[in-house]
């Protein structure tokens, strides 16, 4: 029996709008690569930078009736986070749906299935993260669960977790780490910052980052290249 579970937690959006602003391939890092989901799943549109709390929901293949489930327990900062019960391309998302999910405080879609209306979306500046581009449309027959954890392209995502989506991919944090997540990235970005003036004016990634001696452990040798050779 299909279950809508209701006042589930979420994430500080303070929190949230910060791991934002660290993106996607910090984050990653910053919880010891961890959470990425898979790499198939792409922006419609770039640039495109969002974080919210997952608003979780399955569907049956070709059905998109859960979406619509799902759109009344949204709030305000809110990822919906869609993952099928068996392989499906189909276009569970278009620009109606996403019109109604803007109107709920809907930042984007992630959805390890299909979307259309594609140019529409982008002209709203609605953010969509799928696995296809489909205009084949979906029915409204067979509710699945909404606001249960879930797995989404490979990664495990529960309501209140932390969606963070960009260009680069899309990778989810759990809500009890976040903060702890969001002060190792602002601590990385600091150290990349001051690591890139020397980068730019060619100081050596082997120099900065101590890598010769390393490279030695392993066996590597320098030779000059000889015509006799």
């Amino acid at each position: 029996m299909p279950l809508v579970v209701r006042n589930t937690p979420r994430t500080e959006l303070q929190v949230v709008d910060g791991l934002a602003a660290a993106g996607v391939a910090t984050v990653h890092e910053a919880q010891g690569r961890t959470g990425l989901l898979r790499a198939d799943i792409r922006p419609i549109f770039r640039p495109a930078r969002i974080a919210g709390n997952a608003l979780t929901c399955e569907v049956a293949p070709g059905d998109n009736w859960s979406i619509h489930v799902a759109v009344e327990q949204a709030q305000l900062g809110d990822i919906l986070v869609v993952t099928p019960t068996s392989p499906c391309d189909d276009g569970y998302v278009g620009d109606l749906l996403a019109g109604s999910l803007m109107a709920h405080g809907v930042r984007g879609v992630v959805i390890d299935a299909g979307v259309r209306d594609v140019a529409t979306m982008t002209e709203m500046r609605f953010p969509v993260w799928s696995k296809a581009i489909s205009a084949k449309g979906t029915v409204k027959e067979t509710p699945g669960n909404v606001q249960t954890p879930i797995v989404c392209a490979g990664a495990y995502v529960r309501p209140g977790d932390v969606v963070v989506a960009d260009d680069d991919g899309v990778v989810v944090v759990p809500r009890e780490e976040a903060a702890t997540v969001l002060k190792t990235a602002q601590d990385r970005e600091a150290s990349e910052a001051s690591k890139r003036p020397r980068l730019t004016a060619g100081e050596l990634g082997l120099d900065l980052y101590n890598m010769r001696g390393r490279l030695a452990d392993k066996g590597v040798r320098y030779v000059d290249y000889s015509d006799s050779e």
